[in-house]
């Protein structure tokens, strides 16, 4: 019980199927899922999947495919933003401008109202389990991974806890939603919101045994403060103790962090 484990029924050894992206907010499960749109961004086509940039590989009608190297390398390293967003405003930054300005301040807020909740014996049956069993996102993830919807009842929900709290804030398209660590990490890889920096508000990925691929994420919470030591100051849920705490961890732990848009 309350132990870091991947949140996915079936565990991955090869990259997601896009069949598993992020659809937008506003749009019902049945005409997201069937609707696909190419759009010419960054100098090269990605898919959107109602929204949201589909992980790599790009599907089969994209004329060119964008890889996560290529938006990464776009992004930059330091923040996970480009250099310039007048010249070049990631697919996440341009979905942006239709949802609420949001800062990581109340994000955070959000997250630290949450400090104390605490899973059942079987290591589940929080709301955030609850949300995620009832939003049309299980379905997709239980179709990409395997599985049963029903699993996620008493599953490790560290990925379900992040992610709800971008749904509580109105800003999931930017923020993304999943049950499974490694391809959270790979949706803000692809969407070119991934790097080194830890920022207040940033999704931070850990590898207990401190490497540095995607596929040896292990836990993943929110940066509430870089503390200048090699430390970060996070709220997490699916903690060793069950519950949403507030943890300091060493960044020799990290192996990445997601940028959300903020616009506070």
């Amino acid at each position: 019980m309350g132990k870091h484990r991947r949140t996915s029924p079936v565990k991955r050894t090869s990259p997601v199927k896009t069949g598993g992206s992020s659809p937008a907010a506003p749009s019902s499960p049945a005409s997201t899922r069937g609707r696909r749109l190419t759009h010419a961004l960054l100098g090269a086509s990605v898919t959107l999947a109602g929204g949201a940039v589909a992980s790599p590989p790009a599907h089969a009608e994209a004329p060119l495919q964008a890889s996560a190297s290529a938006l990464t390398a776009a992004a930059g390293t330091s923040g996970g933003l480009p250099a310039s967003a007048a010249s070049a405003r990631t697919p996440l930054q341009l979905i942006a401008d239709g949802l609420p300005r949001v800062s990581a301040e109340e994000v955070l807020s959000i997250a630290e109202s949450q400090i104390g909740v605490e899973e059942n014996d079987r290591g589940g049956g929080t709301r955030f389990h609850r949300w995620y069993m009832d939003s049309y996102r299980a379905a997709e993830t239980v179709e990409r991974d395997g599985g049963a919807i029903r699993g996620y009842a008493n599953a490790p929900w560290c990925a379900m806890f992040v992610s709800w709290v971008g749904e509580q804030a109105g800003i999931r398209p930017v923020f993304g939603w999943d049950a499974y660590t490694v391809t959270y990490a790979q949706w803000f890889r692809a969407n070119g919101h991934w790097g080194t920096t830890a920022k207040p508000g940033a999704v931070v990925f850990f590898d207990w045994k401190r490497g540095d691929s995607l596929y040896g994420i292990d836990h993943v919470g929110l940066v509430e403060e870089d503390n200048g030591d090699g430390t970060i100051t996070t709220i997490e849920g699916n903690t060793g103790n069950g519950k949403v705490e507030r943890r300091v961890r060493p960044k020799a732990e990290v192996v990445g962090y997601g940028y959300p848009v903020y616009r506070g």
